[in-house]
């Protein structure tokens, strides 16, 4: 079983935080996780033992580790580099940032990152921007993924330190996600947690292009959104559409000591056995097709 949805909170990620916090502490790495009743993750490495310490607990054989602040790549490049084996990097990036092109050239070159995370609401930009283009033709050169987040976005991080979070949600649309993903056959697109209560535009946008993957991470409560609507019933209309071919397994896990959510995979693990489905299938989802998209 393979994880492709953590986030990596690392000291560099909380101090790229305090530049929003009005009382930003001396020392961020262990101040704002000691507010928040975390651990502090100390250095990247240390960071990076903690996880694959939590990942053999737990029988989980790799993950997705994300850069969950623009300009933190270095952090998972480092996790990465030091259990290329376990660990595959991802790393957040504001394409109308100024140095954007050189922290993707970088990222995908010098740090051997795998996949650029886009989140159009948090930054304010269409998808149809040139600015992502250029994003997305650079993973292209590199033979690597694109994340994008659509849908309802909350960032748990920045409401517990109070901290303003002015997301335009109408930017997040994954139909967007299509129309650059047919440009771009090439390039895997991954669109977390089933289009984040956008669920029907992005089964139309993996309907529409084939090389749109949907990833199944997060408690997936924006169900809540859908009267009636059960995470079985979810992975049924999924597979339907998307086939167990590009539905891959994440948890959102992000920060100690509460660490790998081993309650997000039972209830996926639930869902799939309450539809009937194939062990093929499974293994799938839960491994088969994270090793199709990030070989070692």
């Amino acid at each position: 079983m393979h994880d492709a949805h953590c986030h990596f909170f690392s000291s560099n990620f909380f101090t790229t935080l305090a530049r929003d916090v009005k009382d930003a502490p001396a020392d961020p790495g262990v101040e704002l996780p000691n507010r928040l009743g975390w651990d502090p993750p100390g250095t990247d490495d240390t960071l990076a033992d903690r996880w694959l310490a939590e990942l053999n607990r737990h029988g989980v054989g790799r993950a997705a580790l994300i850069a969950s602040v623009p300009g933190d790549e270095g952090s998972v490049a480092a996790a990465a580099a030091r259990l290329p084996s376990r660990f595959v990097g991802f790393f957040m990036v504001n394409p109308t940032a100024p140095d954007a092109a050189s922290r993707v050239d970088r990222a995908f070159g010098e740090l051997r990152l795998h996949a650029a995370c886009l989140f159009p609401a948090m930054h304010h930009y269409r998808l149809d921007d040139e600015r992502v283009e250029a994003v997305v033709a650079r993973a292209e050169a590199h033979g690597a993924a694109v994340f994008v987040h659509c849908g309802v976005l909350s960032v748990g991080v920045r409401k517990k330190l109070g901290l303003p979070s002015r997301f335009d949600l109408r930017l997040g649309d994954p139909l967007g996600v299509a129309a650059i993903a047919m440009r771009h056959p090439s390039v895997p697109f991954i669109i977390p947690h089933f289009g984040a209560g956008l669920l029907r535009e992005a089964l139309m946008a993996a309907d529409t292009a084939p090389n749109v993957h949907l990833d199944t991470s997060s408690s997936n409560a924006w169900t809540r959104y859908h009267p009636g609507l059960t995470l079985a019933k979810v992975f049924r209309q999924a597979l339907e559409v998307a086939g167990a071919s590009r539905l891959v397994f994440g948890t959102d896990s992000s920060f100690f000591p509460r660490g790998w959510q081993r309650g997000v995979y039972d209830a996926q693990v639930a869902a799939l056995l309450e539809l009937g489905t194939s062990e093929e299938t499974r293994a799938a989802i839960f491994g088969g097709n994270f090793e199709r998209l990030f070989p070692v």
